[in-house]
């Protein structure tokens, strides 16, 4: 089986990027060469992948309208040419854009919903349900229940390789806020959050090239830094588990319906509790009370931040074993693909 995956068109692939899709395009990417199936990519200049990759132009500097439209036009002729070379028994497409990098194919596609379902444009789901080669999956139960009545779609959900999280006995004062920054996650209530418990705060993250990242960061966040508060950067690698396993908590307060939360997996697995906003899937993810818990605002995650020695961190690598281990949700995929490729998935889930 040949599976063709293409990436969003404006973030390289790799299994420690900062956006939760290119992660989880990596680790598909990386089962399918361990299942040996072949796995070609498209994806922007200077992604790693275990497969094929056909690369397109590296991200530009700037992200604005023009260049996304590059990118866009960039990532479907890739995709057009690696159907033309290979020999593809699925395409799948993991990009918000993927009606725009999609080509025109008959060959069985699969389009991973990464985003919360209100980002994609009135209709798209539809349309793509209306296509006899589609399937449409999402990555968490509370993602599906926000799809429209009458689009049919699978579930499978995210994991995290246990492996690469071990967790520490002796935790570090600080709170660690990770990921993207961006005005939906919602740094500035971290940072109230932290000073109201009068604990340091790590920031770790990447601002991307859009002029709207940029901005809130300069006008929002850089503000804000030092008296308790330092950022950090794009972290990866050990540097990044290190960083989890040795904070007091972890700090989500994202204002939209998160689809998963890779790093409240990754902290649960580092036998860190988390401090969340109850919005999407951090409601499941995150067990109150258990592995973590769960606020409606700043003042409340700076007193949540003062009682988190009440979460055993026991508890939160154990649920982390339990409920988010990588290798079950790479058997789904690979066993998923494989019933699309020989057409044994022919009636689509409701």
């Amino acid at each position: 089986m040949n599976v063709l995956s293409i990436s969003y068109a404006l973030a390289p692939v790799n299994a420690d990027a900062v956006g939760g899709a290119e992660v989880v395009l990596a680790q598909l990417d990386a089962a399918l060469v361990r299942a040996g199936q072949g796995s070609i990519v498209v994806a922007p200049a200077g992604s790693h992948v275990e497969g094929a990759l056909v690369a397109t132009p590296p991200v530009p500097a700037v992200i604005d309208d023009a260049a996304r439209h590059r990118a866009i036009d960039a990532s479907r002729r890739a995709a057009e040419y690696a159907l033309a070379t290979f020999t593809i028994d699925v395409v799948i497409a993991h990009g918000l854009d993927f009606e725009a990098t999609l080509p025109a194919t008959t060959v069985p596609t699969v389009v991973v919903l990464h985003m919360p379902i209100s980002f994609y444009a009135p209709g798209t789901l539809e349309r793509a349900a209306a296509r006899t080669n589609v399937h449409l999956v999402c990555v968490s139960r509370s993602q599906a229940a926000d799809v429209p009545s009458g689009v049919p779609v699978r579930v499978v959900e995210n994991g995290i390789d246990l492996a690469r999280y071990a967790p520490r006995t002796h935790k570090h004062g600080y709170a660690l806020a990770l990921g993207r920054v961006c005005p939906e996650k919602n740094l500035p209530a971290a940072i109230a959050a932290a000073r109201h418990a009068s604990v340091p705060l790590l920031i770790a993250g990447a601002v991307f090239p859009y002029d709207a990242h940029e901005r809130h960061f300069r006008d929002v966040i850089a503000p804000e830094l030092g008296r308790g508060v330092r950022w950090l950067g794009p972290v990866q690698g050990a540097r990044k588990r290190r960083l989890l396993a040795g904070a007091r908590c972890v700090l989500v307060p994202s204002l939209v319906a998160e689809t998963s939360s890779l790093v409240a997996m990754e902290a649960l697995a580092s036998a860190t509790p988390v401090i969340a906003y109850p919005n999407g899937a951090l409601a499941d993810v995150v067990e109150d009370g258990r592995t973590g818990l769960l606020v409606r605002d700043a003042h409340a995650m700076g007193d949540a931040i003062a009682r988190v020695h009440e979460i055993d961190p026991r508890a939160c690598r154990a649920a982390a074993e339990a409920r988010f281990d990588l290798a079950r949700t790479s058997a789904r995929w690979v066993d998923l693909l494989a019933r699309i490729a020989s057409g044994r998935e022919g009636e689509r889930a409701a």
